[in-house]
């Protein structure tokens, strides 16, 4: 799978001009700390049990999903007989990766070009998303063509233009106010003329509720699909970790519109919530394909489910047991 040889070289090459590849993703653990220490306990009691599904909820994981994972965890503990709280913490493990989508998902890496639209609202990191994928794909022998459909918002086109010059992919442009979907055909023209592996358009930030431009993007994608067929092969839609129930409304609205096929999510970093993680792929059944972890070019990771729950679970020097607590 593609996504595995890019976690795997990115954890082994870290680009001459670039600073070292970022850490596996560390989402806030002080929301998790409760959790883990509950979990180190020896003997469960109906108000631990209550404990924990708070503790779970102020994790961001949500009301729905914490009284899920509880009730299912109870009942394999109660049927298991199991005291252990290693062998509860693996369970709860298990049953989080699963909320998660389980297995680390597939990305586009059939006959090229590769069509990667990016979609979502300014502010969300879409452009900087852009240029991080790009980077990543490049660092990993894979020729990268830019788009730039946004041509509505003023100074995205020079903002892209620039990202471009940085990560060394080129950038197929015209004049602002002009259609994106001429843009997307000049662009997979080239991308065939250059033997592009992947074409990454970016699209006009949006409202979610904004039918002109939520046509655009329609418009966009059967342009893609005529002149490359299968295009577009990814569609990433980028969703900010700490919009909170704002960010889910919003991709609610590109759902009905766009045939969106993964997340990106951004600033899953120290000053955001793990939770959101959750709470993101429940709303749109989505997996999430990338996360943004800070500002750098090389701070975007492919998404590894298991990974992530089990930075979230695992014992930390900074956690104190429930009698050292003041």
């Amino acid at each position: 799978m593609l996504l595995k040889r890019l976690r795997q070289t990115q954890r082994t090459e870290a680009p001459e001009s670039e600073a070292a590849p970022a850490p596996a993703v560390e989402p806030t653990r002080r929301r998790f700390s409760s959790v883990r220490r509950w979990l180190r306990r020896s003997k469960l009691s109906e108000a631990d049990w209550d404990e924990l599904e708070e503790q779970l909820i102020a994790a961001d994981l949500g009301p729905f999903l914490a009284m899920e994972l509880l009730d299912e965890l109870r009942e394999t503990v109660q049927a298991d007989g199991t005291a252990d709280p290693e062998a509860v913490r693996e369970l709860l493990a298990a049953r989080l990766t699963e909320a998660l989508g389980g297995r680390e998902a597939q990305f586009a890496s059939g006959l090229p070009p590769q069509v990667v639209f990016v979609v979502g609202v300014n502010g969300a990191g879409k452009t900087t998303s852009i240029a991080k994928l790009a980077h990543l794909l490049r660092s990993n022998g894979r020729e990268v063509l830019l788009a730039a459909g946004d041509t509505f918002r003023a100074g995205a086109i020079e903002q892209l233009q620039i990202w471009g010059d940085r990560v060394g992919a080129p950038v197929i442009a015209h004049r602002p106010g002009g259609d994106p979907g001429a843009v997307i055909y000049d662009a997979l023209d080239a991308a065939q003329a250059r033997g592009a592996d992947y074409v990454i358009a970016d699209s006009a930030g949006r409202q979610h509720n904004n039918v002109n431009l939520m046509n655009e993007l329609g418009k966009m994608q059967r342009v893609a699909e005529r002149k490359t067929p299968g295009a577009p092969h990814e569609v990433l839609l980028v969703l900010d970790a700490l919009t909170g129930q704002n960010g889910l409304h919003q991709a609610q609205g590109f759902l009905e519109t766009a045939t969106v096929t993964g997340i990106v999510l951004t600033k899953l970093d120290s000053s955001a919530k793990g939770g959101a993680a959750f709470a993101v792929t429940r709303a749109t059944g989505l997996p999430i394909k990338f996360v943004g972890v800070g500002e750098g070019l090389t701070d975007f990771q492919p998404f590894d489910p298991e990974q992530f729950v089990q930075a979230l679970l695992a014992p930390q020097p900074g956690d104190v047991d429930d009698e050292e607590e003041t």
